[in-house]
């Protein structure tokens, strides 16, 4: 699996909106759901940030992510500029080929 993840500086008052095109069902997932070997997006906010996001996406390989890219770039870069507004910073924090896993799906808590 390859794993890419962005970290964004919200500006203050824009969350409800960046959550809305970032999460589930935005503007986002439904661009990378055109892919093939996309396998889903994560949206995670800060605990102890306010306005402080990372998102992982994950794809099936980095040539499946490769493709995407090679194959999507005007739609990718227009969807790009009109999020611009909502943030005060963005920044790839990396990509990742997953070495492990583990599912922890149904087991008790101990």
């Amino acid at each position: 699996m390859y794993l890419i993840v962005w970290e964004f500086r919200v500006k203050k008052g824009r969350e409800g909106e960046f959550e809305k095109v970032y999460g589930a069902g935005g503007e986002w997932v439904k661009l990378f759901e055109s892919a093939q070997g996309f396998l889903g997006t994560e949206l995670a906010s800060d605990v102890g940030e306010a306005g402080r996001y990372v998102t992982l996406d994950r794809w099936s390989s980095r040539r499946a992510y490769e493709e995407f890219r090679r194959s999507t770039p005007p739609q990718y870069d227009a969807l790009d500029r009109s999020c611009e507004d909502l943030t005060e910073q963005e920044k790839h924090l990396g990509s990742f080929e997953v070495a492990s896993s583990v599912e922890n799906l149904g087991r008790s808590q101990r």
